[in-house]
């Protein structure tokens, strides 16, 4: 797909699994993958038997497994409320299963008996509201604990859940509604942002009233601790536990195949997509790569940062470590508020075992600086994990050094909203760790990197990620036969496929690097550069914190490589640090991809998740109107951007 010649890959100096933490590990097989090969489908037996099923499944997978409809775990039928808190109580009934922190320095923790007893009340006071299975609930709240209580009670009554993140805009809310034909929401008054408070209710509202059809009881959380007025068929949380004071509620045993959630891949553009992932298929796919990449045991305190309004935080924050029976920690406010060290020391305080967090963030405290971790003591860590979009390999052993102290293994975990849970990621407890690469595919699992006419591309030539085998975790859609996104490169036998929409390569180890999505790529007079690639030259430059490569119009060349560039700490934006970062650019990639523009700033533009928001900067190059902002965590910083390119911009006259 690349055609440039000077293109020279980048060194990955490999790295073992340290032996301490191999002596401990969940996983230490390392012929497992070939065993899961010779033993497939029925190697997935391994994540069923994970779970506690009221029927036992027949088949791993039903029919010859290369057609749909695609039947995992057939015959089954279980709960996932009972797997994620139930089925603890016997043996860690007295053992923390949420700790929570939040924006104010609150805290907060639930045992397993405590969850099990508001999950309870929950789902008691859903049912007098009418909520019985397969309805759905729609659930707009920010990182509070009543958040995974609703999914856990929803789950229990057999109604399907459809979180939408709490930062959304109203006309976003109603979308998503509207789709879902969701004729129950569960919301609270407001949430702080920074140590201000936001009106989510009146959000809400005005998303309610925006849809066609009725919605038929709307519960609100008291978040902000203020009398909230309550309309017609509104109804508080806390009064709504109350009325329903020791209930117990049985669970509503679900088939293997019956939806446990569905979720939106489309964050700010497009009309979004619904994701259908269900309750057996699912479940043990999030429980057993949570055991294996993650290594997480019932005795771990664990920490994924994201935010559960995307799939990383319904797959490990609430289901993944629930199932397991770990202790799964919950923060609600941002990484650099009140200050640059908080989340190092909610690791000292808490003593986080296992610490997910995504590239962006680990770039963001790059720029921050070493000091703020060093302050505090991270000795409890005992394994890293990535997410969300690919890592460059100075970042990776950042995060390796300076927050694992060396000692801890880093897992890049490559999969998504489609995917349901992990596709590829070393084993940290069996396999080299390349920094930059994902690692490959993991055991049952065949992805791999193909061309346009769909072959296999050669050690280092970039190309589709597909996935041409099914797997637990699959959605509805892909199970039933459907498409997701694109079919192009089909296989030509007409077998299943997955084509991702992520380009990458594989080397001779076959090891994955993801560059990042097909369409992220930047066409310079015929020339296609994937954005990744251009980002990760630059970051490799001494001052550069993180970067952010976009294509902005040019009558020469159809395209022109601009590059959005935060300084490290304390580092001068200077026309040195330009004229070096080009250097690189045309050292590393190639003459005709040096930036065009270096467009300097303190911060990019990223969601509450912690991804760069490449489109609003296309935007601002091109002078286009700026789309749907609602999901930024910073968007003051737009008009900052914009302020920049304006006094940088020449002189008409």
């Amino acid at each position: 797909m690349h055609d440039d010649p000077a293109r020279r890959p980048l060194d990955r100096g490999a790295h073992d699994p340290p032996e301490p933490f191999v002596a401990q590990a969940n996983v230490t097989d390392p012929d497992l993958r070939s065993a899961f090969e010779r033993e497939w489908p029925d190697c997935w037996a391994r994540a069923g038997d994970l779970l506690e099923w009221e029927r036992p499944y027949e088949s791993v997978l039903a029919g010859d497994g290369e057609t749909p409809p695609f039947r995992w775990f057939d015959g089954g039928r279980l709960n996932a409320s009972v797997n994620c808190v139930d089925r603890h109580l016997e043996d860690r009934k007295s053992q923390v299963a949420i700790r929570w922190e939040g924006r104010l320095g609150e805290t907060r923790s639930y045992t397993y008996l405590d969850l099990h007893r508001e999950v309870n009340e929950f789902a008691a006071g859903l049912r007098s509201l009418g909520v019985g299975p397969d309805d759905v609930v729609t659930l707009y709240m920010p990182m509070i604990p009543e958040l995974p209580v609703a999914m856990l009670a929803c789950a229990r009554l057999g109604a399907v859940h459809n979180v939408v993140f709490a930062g959304f805009s109203a006309e976003a809310l109603a979308a998503r509604m509207a789709r879902a034909d969701s004729r129950f929401l569960v919301t609270c008054d407001g949430y702080y942002r920074r140590g201000a408070a936001t009106n989510q209710k009146n959000k809400a509202d005005n998303a309610r009233i925006s849809l066609d059809h009725e919605v038929e009881a709307t519960v609100v959380v008291s978040r902000l601790g203020e009398e909230t007025h309550l309309g017609k068929d509104q109804y508080s949380y806390v009064d709504l536990l109350a009325a329903h004071e020791g209930a117990r509620v049985a669970p509503v045993a679900r088939d293997a195949g019956d939806p446990l959630f569905l979720i939106y891949t489309s964050g700010t553009t497009g009309a979004p997509t619904a994701v259908t992932h269900t309750t057996g298929g699912y479940l043990a796919h999030v429980a057993w790569t949570a055991r294996a990449v993650l290594d997480l045991e019932p005795e771990d305190t664990y920490w994924c940062s994201a935010d559960i309004g995307w799939i990383t935080g319904h797959s490990y924050i609430v289901y993944g470590p629930l199932a397991l029976g770990a202790t799964t920690m919950l923060y609600e406010g941002a990484p650099d508020h009140p200050e640059r060290d908080r989340l190092w020391r909610i690791i000292e305080r808490n003593a986080i075992d296992v610490f997910y967090t995504a590239p962006t963030a680990i770039r963001s405290f790059m720029k921050w600086g070493s000091d703020h971790p060093e302050r505090h003591d991270l000795s409890s860590l005992r394994l890293l994990g990535t997410v969300g979009e690919p890592i460059n390999p100075r970042a990776w052993e950042w995060y390796r050094a300076h927050i694992g102290g060396g000692s801890c293994p880093v897992v890049d975990t490559w999969w998504q909203t489609e995917t349901g849970a992990i596709l590829a990621s070393t084993l940290p407890g069996t396999d080299a760790m390349k920094p930059g690469s994902v690692g490959p595919p993991l055991p049952g699992i065949e992805a791999r990197v193909v061309d346009e006419a769909g072959e296999p591309t050669p050690p280092g030539e970039p190309g589709h990620l597909v996935v041409d085998r099914p797997w637990p975790g699959m959605p509805t859609t892909l199970a039933e036969g459907g498409t997701l996104g694109s079919t192009h490169p089909a296989r030509d036998d007409g077998g299943f496929r997955y084509v991702a929409g992520d380009e990458a390569t594989v080397d001779e180890d076959g090891y994955l690097t993801v560059l990042g999505r097909v369409d992220d790529v930047i066409n310079v007079a015929g020339r296609r550069f994937s954005s990744m690639e251009l980002e990760s030259s630059i970051v490799e430059v001494n001052g550069v914190a993180e970067a952010a490569v976009i294509g902005s119009a040019d009558d020469r060349t159809g395209k022109a490589v601009c590059a959005y560039v935060s300084p490290e700490r304390d580092r001068p934006a200077d026309d040195d640090l330009r004229a070096r970062i080009e250097r690189r650019v045309r050292e590393a990639i190639g003459p005709i991809a040096t930036p065009d523009a270096v467009v300097f700033t303190p911060e990019l533009p990223k969601t509450r998740s912690g991804k760069i928001m490449r489109r609003l900067l296309e935007d601002i190059a091109n002078d286009e109107p700026l789309g749907d902002t609602s999901a930024l965590r910073n968007p003051e910083i737009l008009g900052e951007i914009e302020s920049t390119i304006r006094e940088d911009a020449p002189d008409d006259e």
